[in-house]
């Protein structure tokens, strides 16, 4: 039985893995076609999804492949879905970078209790149960990389679905901001509990990190003008302080995986088990900055909030093209690159 608030607690059944490697072939990836959706694997029964990894090329220098391109948006690019019980829309669909933590483009390796980055690989052990099977796909939107993929789901076979079923799910958001709006990152119509956040976050001066001062609001169910939960700061809400004073650190439950103050970038993650935020009807998630728009700049985010609903198919805000999800990545290679 799983915990309808503390996703670190599983179902135990019969361990299966769902695989991209053809024994028959020797084949161990799949090819991503650019332009195209492409399913790496699908399971039917109930069950629980409680391991994934995989990896990719396409980000390094490849010593077998001298020639090949090295494009680090290709984290951008790759949109990773999965769909539960035959639904027609996932209830997971995010850029891959983002969802592992790498939504600057760049990897750093961090191993918290959920998701992380593991020296080349990616994973998450986020329990994902279902009721009827799920579905894996990757869309390759990347203009040029055809990259190949690796990829093994480990999951838990059940007789039956479990008791109290809650579907893992996602949202993903990112904007451009002025220097007075506010950094959505959840907003949801329906029941469930609110399980995480990754934030990706850059200033658009260098040496910028003023969007820090941001205290999160939850609006929770009949919440309407006064939220349920209110902070102090953004790095507070990631149990930080002082715009994270002594730079990177990482831990189970939350972490700091980059900090660079002269690109004006970070990345955030927190994950709730027993703090975890129930709703009943609603939940809207926001950080709000109130210092006086005079000083403050625009700035850029991506975020992947990790959440549970009682719906297999919980409907997700629609994805920007590929040019805006990379309109302001500011890589070690393109340091100076002029922000559009």
């Amino acid at each position: 039985m799983t915990d309808s608030h503390d996703p670190s607690r599983t179902p135990i059944g019969l361990a299966r893995q769902l695989t991209t490697f053809n024994p028959g072939t020797g084949d161990k990836t799949i090819l991503l076609p650019r332009g195209r959706r492409t399913v790496l694997g699908q399971v039917a029964g109930a069950g629980c999804i409680t391991r994934l990894w995989l990896t990719f090329p396409g980000w390094f220098w490849r010593n077998w492949d001298p020639a090949a391109e090295v494009d680090p948006t290709v984290f951008k690019a790759l949109i990773f879905r999965i769909f539960w019980d035959n639904a027609p829309t996932p209830a997971l669909e995010t850029p891959i970078g983002d969802f592992f933590g790498a939504g600057h483009c760049e990897f750093n390796s961090f191993t918290s209790q959920f998701v992380g980055t593991s020296s080349g690989g990616f994973y998450s052990y986020w329990p994902m149960p279902y009721a009827k099977g799920f579905r894996i796909e990757v869309e390759n939107r990347h203009p040029r990389l055809v990259p190949d993929l690796f990829l093994n789901a480990t999951y838990q076979e059940l007789p039956e679905p479990p008791a109290d079923l809650n579907y893992f799910c996602t949202q993903f958001r990112t904007a451009r901001c002025k220097a007075d709006q506010e950094t959505l990152v959840l907003e949801v119509e329906g029941s469930g509990h609110y399980a995480g956040l990754m934030l990706h976050m850059q200033g658009e001066p260098f040496n910028y990190l003023r969007y820090l001062e941001s205290p999160e609001y939850i609006w929770i169910d009949d919440d309407r003008d006064i939220p349920r939960i209110v902070g102090t700061g953004l790095e507070d809400y990631f149990n930080g302080g002082w715009y994270f004073r002594e730079g990177e650190f990482v831990g189970p439950l939350h972490g700091l995986p980059l900090k660079d103050p002269l690109r004006s970038m970070v990345t955030m993650y927190r994950f709730h088990t027993g703090d975890a935020v129930r709703f009943d009807r609603r939940i809207r998630m926001s950080f709000v900055n109130p210092r006086p728009v005079s000083e403050l700049s625009p700035y850029w985010y991506s975020s992947v909030a990790y959440w549970y609903s009682r719906s297999p198919a919980p409907p997700q805000p629609p994805l920007p093209p590929h040019d805006q999800l990379i309109r302001m990545v500011r890589t070690r290679d393109r340091d100076h690159q002029a922000i559009p």
